[in-house]
Order: C-alpha cells, then structure tokens, then sequence
C-alpha cells in the first residue's frame, strides 16, 4: 500500500472519529460561537490541502504541470459559475490535452 492510501485511510479514519466524538463530547448543549465557526471550516480546509498536494507534489518536489494547468482550467470554470460537473470536464480535458501537447 503506497503512503497516499495510508494518508487517505488515516484521514479517513480521524474523520469518522472527530464525528463520532463531537455529540459524545458535547451532548445536548450547543457549541460555542467560535468553536462553530473552526467545525465549519475543518472539511473544506482538508480538501483545500488535499487538492494542492495532489496537484503540485511530486513526492517532496514542486511540480507544475498538466495537474496544475487542469486545476488552473477548473478554477477558471468554477469562477465563471459553471457547475460541478462542467467543471471537472474542464479541468480533465485540459490536463489531457496538456499531456498530449507536452
């Protein structure tokens, strides 16, 4: 097993336990304003990570290439409003198509 799956199933893992504790740890009561605000903002922040690495490392190397062009084309397309899924077309057929110029 490579060391992106053990990632994936390690962050998997911590997941599934910070769910499971949140109504464990807090029960009934309601969450603290700033609390709520830091629980809003762990998945997106996650994913954020996890794009960027995947899109710019290569092992502990920066690298830019169709991953980065793909992703610069989505966020293009996501910036002009397009939806989900014309968005990952996008972002795919650019890298593709920049792999196969390249």
């Amino acid at each position: 097993m490579s060391e992106g799956w053990l990632l994936v199933g390690a962050v998997g893992a911590c997941t599934v336990a910070l769910k499971g504790l949140g109504p464990l740890a807090v029960g009934g009561r309601e969450l603290p304003r700033p609390l709520i605000g830091v629980v809003t903002l762990l998945a997106p922040t996650l994913l954020a990570a996890l794009i960027v690495t995947q899109a710019f490392a290569d092992g502990r190397h920066l690298t830019l290439d169709a991953r980065a062009v793909g992703l610069t084309a989505g966020l293009v397309a996501l910036a002009l409003r397009a939806p989900v899924l014309v968005v990952v077309a996008i972002a795919a057929a650019t890298a593709a198509a920049t792999r196969a110029l390249a």
